[in-house]
């Protein structure tokens, strides 16, 4: 209990609670307009948030993280185009219904399965946060190097059919890391003799160029396009309670955003498509699935919400980001000197709930701001794209310059912006880049650690957990391999 007091007691200072309710309210804001979405959001205000304590940073980030789930569905109802690329399959049977004139009924089930998601995994992690404590010491140099190997082996394995590109591009990013000055030997690693290089390459710098000036490049390029907006009235609360109605749905969509979220690689797309798939499967009406099903509404957005509480767990407890969202929060950490890891849970358990509760304040907020606005809110889908991407472009350089007043780091910004933009344009991944430069560098410097301690490669995986690591390693590519092999004998079978 006085646990959960002191962590309450965080929470009620007035800048803890204005970052939570602007980061909620923006969340919201950012996740409807298509086009931008929750990451270029983040990378924005990455450099505003280093001025600010770690609480007062994280709270405001994790309020844009939570809540651009809910604004991208407005969108992907009304125009059938998603605000953030998660709520692509609520395309799928919101869109119909608002063609169908139930735009309202739509909007209100996606709002409350969010809702119930957010609300689902946040009591999930606070049950499950004093067994991680109790966990947590059990955790070494190994377990960590392996647990990042895990992650990274996940990343790679989940984009199906871009294996060899994702794998490469976390190479890319680990090899990012070691550019600059060595931590050990301090010898200088791949920096040519130029002095500009003697620091390594900034991840934020890397993160703004990528996320953000990309994406202001790809606005720039498209055609302005205006949306009709469809009329929505009515009062919100009637649908709201309609989510009870299918309780079964969102509570197995929640569950599978749960575990989706705490491992590492997996996230929101594997949840709701897993979620989807199931309530497509037990569906007395499986045939209206695309084509305006209610129940379809609720399990992809109950999977995507609760997946932002879940993805806290192996970031907070081992330090390690599922996805790019994660790697660009855990650099808040590495600013303010707090290091995620078995510490933070074993010394700062006040602060690991304090942000948990603060992810259930931010879901009440929300539902709250979106009960009451919605209609509002709509306009913002008629900013002109270019107008966006200008905006978008002017605030990322003047955070970039902001961190150093270095103009050769907006260079390496633009840089990265074109790098992103190249991506985009062949459709390739650029999480894996920033997971690489976030994963390399904490690999690197808990093998050197470990590799003291060891004698043999066996010795690395003598303790429970280093084995089951190790053996979930070894897993995940048994099972990609056999079921690659699996589908490709079918193909043949049919050619």
């Amino acid at each position: 209990m006085d646990l959960f007091l002191s962590s309450l007691e965080i929470l009620a200072r007035w800048d803890v609670f204005a970052a939570l309710v602007v980061g909620s309210v923006g969340g919201v804001i950012v996740g409807a307009m298509p086009g931008v979405g929750a990451a270029v959001a983040i990378a924005i205000l990455l450099p505003a948030t280093f001025s600010l304590e770690p609480i007062v940073g994280l709270t405001a980030l994790l309020g844009i993280y939570g809540s651009s789930m809910f604004g991208g569905a407005i969108p992907a109802i009304l125009i059938n185009t998603p605000g953030t690329p998660v709520n692509a399959l609520t395309t799928y049977d919101g869109y119909p219904m608002t063609r169908r004139g139930e735009a309202r009924r739509a909007l209100s089930l996606a709002y409350g399965a969010s809702f119930f998601g957010g609300i689902f995994a946040i009591l999930c992690l606070i049950l499950l946060a004093p067994v991680l404590a109790s966990i947590a010491p059990m955790f070494g140099a190994r377990e960590i190097f392996l647990a990042a190997l895990l992650g990274i082996v996940l990343v790679v394995l989940t984009h199906r059919g871009q294996i060899l590109a994702a794998g490469m591009l976390v190479c890319f990013g680990i090899f990012l890391k070691t550019v600059g000055l060595e931590g050990t030997a301090y010898t200088q690693r791949y920096t040519f003799g130029q002095t500009w290089l003697a620091s390594g390459v900034d991840l934020i710098v890397v993160v703004l160029g990528i996320f953000a000036l990309s994406q202001a490049f790809f606005l720039l390029t498209q055609r302005d396009t205006t949306y009709e907006l469809p009329p929505v009235k009515g009062k919100f609360l009637q649908g709201l309670t309609e989510i009870f109605k299918y309780k079964r749905l969102a509570t197995v969509g929640s569950g599978f955003g749960v575990i989706c979220g705490m491992i590492p690689g997996v996230g929101e797309f594997m949840s709701q498509f897993l979620s989807y798939s199931y309530a497509q499967r037990t569906s007395k009406t499986p045939d209206l699935f695309g084509k305006g099903n209610p129940e379809g509404i609720v399990a992809s957005e109950a999977a995507n919400n609760s997946v932002p509480p879940a993805a806290m767990i192996p970031l907070l407890a081992l330090g390690i980001p599922g996805e790019e969202l994660t790697a660009m929060m855990l650099s808040v950490f590495y600013v303010h000197n707090v290091i995620p890891g078995p510490q933070l849970f074993r010394d700062q358990m006040d602060f690991v709930l304090a942000l948990y509760i603060a992810l259930f304040v931010l879901n009440v907020l929300v539902i709250l701001f979106l009960m009451t606005s919605t209609n509002i809110l709509m306009q913002v889908m008629r900013i002109p794209s270019r107008f966006l991407g200008m905006m978008i472009l002017t605030f990322s350089l003047i955070g970039v310059y902001s961190l150093r007043n270095s103009l050769t780091d907006c260079a390496i910004a633009a840089g990265f912006g074109v790098f992103g933009f190249i991506l985009k344009r062949l459709d390739l991944p650029t999480s894996p880049v920033i997971l690489g430069i976030v994963l390399g560098g904490l690999m690197e410097t808990k093998l050197r650690t470990a590799m003291t301690r060891v004698n043999s490669p066996l010795d690395f995986i003598d303790r429970p957990i280093a084995f089951i690591l190790f053996a979930m390693i070894i897993l995940a590519i048994g099972l990609h391999i056999t079921t690659h092999l699996r589908n490709r004998a079918k193909d043949k079978a049919h050619a």
